[in-house]
């Protein structure tokens, strides 16, 4: 293992927000045994300005210095992490080659200089740097701060990430030979970046065990009047909407919830038509038990296609330890939940596994989902993780 004092995680996403987020739930569970730095996510001045125009969620004051962009934050059992908010960016992402990479470097070098002067604020000189799905600014960040190792830790498909693949793919290309090892959250995954990085490992996402296993105990307190099958997260162009608007259609008597962000318009427009389904907004973490609570089955309805197939979905998880039975398409290799989750690849198989899955509720098989949630939680992921950095 190579010596290193601290980890300074360089993620794509806010350490805040309305979901529980794979990278930051690591972060948390690795700051019991480490000293952790999180780079917040890299407003631009675009960002910003959409921000003070009320059309964008997000903190003002820290990206341009009106308040400390250094916090501590106090996890479960009074562990600590420092979330960093990093200066104001350049937005660089719709340039053509030669001046997104002219002005990424400059981006970069106003982040590493006061990562660096973060660094020497909390007394890291050796930093093992993670670098969460974020190669484009990776691969011109290696060596500038001292670092004893880098992980790339890589938790989708690149290429199809809209948000990033104009110039993601290229990164990575050059990124994965370079670093020290890459850790993936799907054997999919694994075997693709594998061909660039031989030092590449699989650690799946898991669960905020605690937190979800909540709602188990709260739907013994209440008991809808009609049956509900519910959806976690983001309604995106992962749904098979074919096959949810065939289940809504020909099963009138339960109710069809989304909770979460519809990304989705097609999806909006067809099923809001029809009376048993409703969307309820984004909820933060702390208030999804009480609304799994209330569900009798869930279900993970995705298409089957490329990049569906690199996906282990951190919801599959949280279903299981609020005591759910759970119905998926064979989007992915799920070869995990062999007994546990019932798969269905067309729309009339998929109803037919979800009246089985409403009334699959006996304690026995309540007690299974909830023990192999346990066995797929963070704390247990974070360990695999730790094996992974040990190794490198």
């Amino acid at each position: 293992m190579k010596d290193f004092d601290s980890i300074i995680c360089v993620g794509q996403t806010t350490w805040e927000g309305d979901y529980q987020k794979a990278v930051v739930q690591l972060m948390s569970e690795l700051a019991a045994r480490h000293k952790v730095l999180y780079v917040d996510y890299q407003y631009t001045l675009k960002d910003w300005a959409m921000g003070l125009l009320g059309r964008q969620p997000m903190a003002l004051r820290a990206p341009i210095r009106l308040s400390d962009p250094l916090t501590k934050k106090t996890l479960e059992d009074g562990i600590e992490a420092y979330v960093w908010a990093p200066p104001l960016m350049l937005p660089v992402n719709f340039l053509p080659v030669k001046p997104h990479d002219a002005l990424l470097r400059l981006n970069v070098n106003r982040l590493t200089a006061g990562l660096r002067r973060v660094m020497a604020k909390l007394g890291m000189k050796k930093p093992l740097v993670i670098n969460a799905f974020n190669p484009v600014f990776g691969l011109p960040m290696l060596g500038k701060l001292g670092e004893s190792a880098t992980i790339y830790y890589c938790f989708d498909e690149i290429t199809a990430a809209s948000w990033i693949s104009r110039h993601g793919r290229r990164y990575e290309s050059l990124y994965l030979p370079r670093v020290d090892a890459v850790v993936t959250t799907s054997e999919t995954l694994r075997r693709t970046k594998s061909e660039l990085q031989p030092n590449a490992f699989c650690v799946k996402n898991g669960v905020n065990f605690d937190l979800f296993n909540q709602a188990h105990f709260l739907a013994q307190q209440e008991q809808p009047t009609k049956p509900i099958v519910g959806y976690l997260g983001t309604a995106d162009n992962r749904i098979d909407l074919e096959l949810v608007e065939y289940c809504v259609r020909t099963m009138p008597d339960v109710v069809f919830q989304f909770v979460g962000e519809v990304k989705s318009v097609a999806l909006k427009e067809v099923l809001s038509a029809y009376p048993n389904v409703e969307f309820i907004p984004p909820h933060q973490p702390p208030q999804l038990p009480a609304l799994l609570a209330r569900m009798t089955a869930a279900m993970i309805p995705f298409v089957c296609n490329e990049h569906t197939y690199t996906i282990y979905p951190l919801k599959i998880n949280e279903y299981l330890a609020a005591g759910l039975s759970v119905v998926s398409t064979p989007f992915s290799i799920l070869d995990d939940f062999d007994g546990v989750v019932e798969l269905a690849n067309n729309p009339e198989d998929f109803a037919k596994a979800l009246r089985y899955a409403l009334s699959d509720n006996a304690t026995s098989r309540i007690d299974e989902r909830i023990a192999m949630a346990k066995a797929n939680s963070w704390e247990k992921r974070a360990e695999e993780f730790e094996a992974v950095i040990q190794g490198i």
